[in-house]
């Protein structure tokens, strides 16, 4: 009788986690595909970016202020160290690891940082110079501006979110995360 019970509860979960897939794969499909920048070199991007804006999301609720993201070369992977000031003033670090997409020569990756899960990032917009970026990713639920420096001139980010309004994101629901100190 248990097993039976059992098998049914991993049947309807399998089911509803199938059930979301689905629906979330039919929220894309009103909206073009997302353009992601014709290639990086992957040798420039490598290094720190401070987070200037994004979509608020849930995994990053801890969050208050100086959020910044490393990126280390790592064989054929490349390393993620995210980390954040939370309210009480301490640090959050996490640190997952980044696969390239093949043949999308370096605008596409898949992070993870609880494998075996991963998350596509993609480079929608990346400045000549590598002094910022946009980031998302084909769902357009999740999206970031980040940057070289902690702060941004206010034309760029402008431009920067213009360029995301462009691509189908909604422009108003970014929102500016604050660089008040240095983690180091």
């Amino acid at each position: 009788m248990k097993i039976v019970n059992i098998k049914r509860k991993a049947l309807v979960f399998a089911a509803s986690l199938t059930g979301i897939f689905l629906l979330a794969s039919c929220a894309s499909v009103n909206q073009a595909p997302l353009a992601t920048v014709a290639s990086v070199d992957l040798s420039r991007y490598q290094g720190k970016w401070y987070e200037v804006a994004l979509l608020p999301n849930r995994f990053q609720a801890i969050c208050a202020a100086d959020t910044q993201a490393e990126y280390v070369p790592d064989g054929d992977s490349i390393r993620v160290i995210n980390r954040c000031r939370k309210l009480d003033g301490s640090i959050e670090q996490a640190n997952g690891i980044a696969h390239i997409v093949e043949g999308s020569a370096n605008s596409k990756l898949r992070v993870s940082f609880f494998r075996p899960f991963y998350g596509n990032y993609w480079i929608l917009a990346l400045d000549q110079d590598y002094q910022w970026v946009l980031v998302g990713e084909p769902g357009r639920k999740y999206g970031w501006v980040l940057s070289r420096t902690p702060a941004l001139p206010p034309a760029i980010l402008n431009a920067a979110l213009d360029k995301a309004a462009s691509l189908g994101y909604e422009r108003a629901a970014f929102r500016l995360s604050p660089q008040t100190a240095p983690l180091d």
